[in-house]
């Protein structure tokens, strides 16, 4: 599986980005949040997260400018009845910050407004991924202010492949870069084994 692509920009609108990695040009499908960071940053070293769909067919890729877009992205085509489409939709639509509010205020409304969105569909987000979200609403909060959120993010995939739990290893993450900001990924790591 296909975790990330690098290279530079060759092609860019908003449906779509071509990133050209070593003479092979990767076309990904993105949403209009990564479009505009995409359009932000230089066409060289670009650096988009992926997933890949591969059906009978196609094989298409979609690509992120973060993390959290992602997991974004993988909850929302865990709902019965979102494809990758509506979830693009729905995450060009409303910043991650956002989708994770509506889904934790159960503002159906929101989810309704997406085209190709209906009713039915925005309560099953909202019912699916309530009790998900609040797990990806801990590691969205270390995206801004003193936490660093990639630092964040790999001591705690780190802690949770060493096998503890994903919610006793963010607690012990969020008390340690509350009071650390600048901690390394190592530190961070040797740290939280010491107070597991």
């Amino acid at each position: 599986m296909i975790d990330y692509i690098k290279g530079s920009i060759a092609e860019l609108n908003p449906a779509f980005a071509v990133i050209d990695n070593h003479g092979v040009g990767y076309m990904m499908n993105i949403s209009l949040s990564t479009y505009d960071v995409l359009s932000r940053v230089g066409k060289e070293d670009t650096l988009l997260y992926v997933y890949e769909a591969i059906r009978e067919d196609a094989h298409l890729l979609y690509g992120f400018a973060n993390k959290k877009e992602r997991e974004a992205f993988l909850l929302l085509i865990s709902v019965s009845g979102v494809g990758p489409n509506i979830a693009r939709m729905i995450l060009s639509s409303m910043s991650v910050d956002e989708f994770s509010q509506a889904i934790a205020s159960s503002n159906v409304a929101m989810f309704k407004s997406v085209k190709g969105v209906g009713g039915k569909t925005a309560q099953r987000i909202i019912v699916d991924l309530k009790d998900k979200i609040k797990l990806a609403d801990d590691s969205l909060l270390h995206q801004t202010g003193q936490v660093t959120g990639e630092s964040f993010d790999e001591a705690l995939a780190a802690l949770v492949m060493l096998g503890f739990s994903q919610q006793a290893s963010q607690k012990v993450l969020k008390s340690l870069f509350s009071s650390h900001p600048g901690l390394t990924v190592e530190q961070a790591i040797k740290q939280a084994l010491k107070m597991m």
